[in-house]
């Protein structure tokens, strides 16, 4: 072993090392990041834009994900999912590298102390100072690199954490998106069912219609009921080609109806010449629900009507039985829905001598009223505009419009936040068809809400004021109570 004499290390003090000076500051208190090239050559890094954490990063990815989370779409919302799933993987890699990077920095660091070590022992004096304040910057750096490599591991194990919950997320919407396009795809085949049954009943309709006018009926209202289905199963194009065809086919029956009635009038008429009788008067009008009959004279001679005495009665098909319609004494009657199947007949009394006209035939329904009133019995509750132009027997303002609601259990006539009568359904509630009038009597009801309370209300449609009749009758029924005219609930129990 070679000794080294106390010369030789005064010179390798002098030339190894130089002395600093005492006034020399450094530009900060922190040991200089830089990095060891080839050849032990030191590299400066290059100053670059302060790049933000990955804790930072995640924390506004997650943000974003949930900001946008409500308006995307189930499809959009997986997309998203698959994209933040690859960010985060992007960031998982970067945790490696920087992983990586630290080892690599442990690695200089214990190195660069090691060097410093030997080089302590072989300085003395202010030298040997300055080595030992660096062994503590290098130190201190170590330090901080530990540090800094706990949050790396703690922002690694976030990192995992929300890979595995996009993941999930991902999974789930890839689901979602496969059942919304199951439940589609079984929709659009029910709906093509439906359309296929629907022309093949069309096609059926067609072949028979030219069978009879009540046959017709049966089968065009069959025909609106599977409109509306096809209606309810997105094909508005097709309903309204078929509401259009439909509504041709009503024009053309009820025509042919009028014709044929006026046909069967002829006849009547006929015959009645034929047996020696006088045709003094005659109805007048279509005998359907929805309209009004109308007693006219046939001759000149005929005694004037307000001067003779009126009554109306329903007169069994066979004409075995007939019964009194109390309050019905006009010349005008508009038949109503408790009407429907039965021959309605008048009795004129003038000078001692009566003169009877009857319907030729039964009061048809009107058309499109059965399932115009299946749909509202669905509603807990339908409202009509109505006017009430007479209460307890007084007439009144016409232009003072009320809602007439119909409800299940009780009816309910309000203008505005006023309330004119709200009762409950019981035996003694009266519901009918005004029995007389003008020409707006089909348009007409006549409503006892109870003893000393009634009303006259008249609707916006004929088809209203028969739907409001069939309804609070249909409720009324739930409940048990039978509702009608005055004095008509012991001929209907019979």
């Amino acid at each position: 072993m070679t000794r080294i004499s106390r010369d030789f290390g005064d010179t390798m003090q002098k030339d190894a090392v130089p002395s600093v000076a005492a006034d020399v500051t450094f530009p900060s208190n922190r040991f200089p990041n830089y990095k060891i090239g080839a050849n032990n050559q030191i590299l400066e890094p290059k100053e670059g834009p302060e790049i933000p954490s990955m804790k930072e990063v995640v924390a506004r990815e997650t943000a974003q994900l949930i900001e946008q989370q409500k308006r995307l779409s189930v499809r959009d919302l997986a997309s998203k999912f698959e994209k933040g799933l690859a960010a985060a993987a992007k960031l998982s890699n970067e945790a490696r590298h920087r992983e990586a990077a630290s080892l690599e920095k442990h690695v200089l660091l214990k190195k660069l102390r090691d060097a410093l070590e030997s080089l302590r022992g072989r300085v003395a004096g202010r030298n040997k100072d300055d080595v030992e304040e660096a062994i503590s910057m290098v130190e201190a750096l170590a330090v901080q690199l530990t540090r800094r490599e706990g949050e790396l591991i703690q922002e690694k194990s976030e990192v995992k954490q929300l890979v595995n919950f996009l993941k999930q997320a991902s999974e789930d919407a890839k689901k979602l998106v496969d059942e919304e396009r199951d439940f589609a795809l079984a929709e659009i085949e029910k709906a093509r069912a439906a359309v296929q049954k629907v022309e093949e009943a069309f096609q059926e309709q067609e072949r028979i219609s030219q069978t009879s006018g009540k046959q017709g009926m049966e089968e065009l209202t069959k025909e609106v009921q599977e409109a509306r289905r096809i209606k309810m199963l997105h094909q508005p194009s097709k309903v309204m080609d078929m509401e259009h065809e439909l509504r041709a086919l009503r024009i053309q029956v009820a025509e042919k109806s009028l014709y044929s009635l006026q046909l069967r009038k002829e006849l009547e008429m006929s015959k009645r010449l034929g047996a020696g009788r006088s045709h003094v008067y005659e109805l007048d009008g279509s005998e359907t629900l929805g309209s009004f009959l109308r007693i006219t004279p046939c001759m000149d001679k005929a005694p004037d009507l307000s001067n003779c005495s009126i009554q109306w009665y329903w007169v069994s098909t066979d004409g075995s039985r007939k019964e009194l319609i109390t309050g019905a004494t006009k010349s005008v009657y508009a038949p109503e829905p408790f009407d429907v199947g039965r021959i309605l007949q008048a009795d004129i009394v003038a000078d001692d001598q009566r003169v009877t006209v009857r319907t030729i035939g039964p009061i048809d329904p009107a058309p499109g009223l059965g399932s115009y009133v299946e749909a509202l019995v669905r509603k807990p509750e339908t409202e009509f505009n109505v006017v009430v132009t007479q209460m307890n027997g007084k007439n009144q303002p016409p232009h003072c419009v009320h809602v007439f609601l119909v409800g299940r259990m009780r009816i309910k006539l309000c203008k505005g936040r006023i309330t004119k009568a709200k009762e409950n359904y019981s035996t003694s509630m009266q519901l009918c068809g005004v029995r007389g009038g003008g020409n707006a009597a089909a348009q007409a009801l006549f409503w006892q809400a109870k003893k000393g309370l009634s009303f006259v209300l008249a609707f916006e449609s004929e088809r209203e004021r028969n739907a409001a009749i069939f309804l609070a009758r249909r409720f009324a029924f739930d409940c048990n109570i039978m509702l009608a005219g005055p004095d008509d609930r012991a001929s209907r129990e019979t």
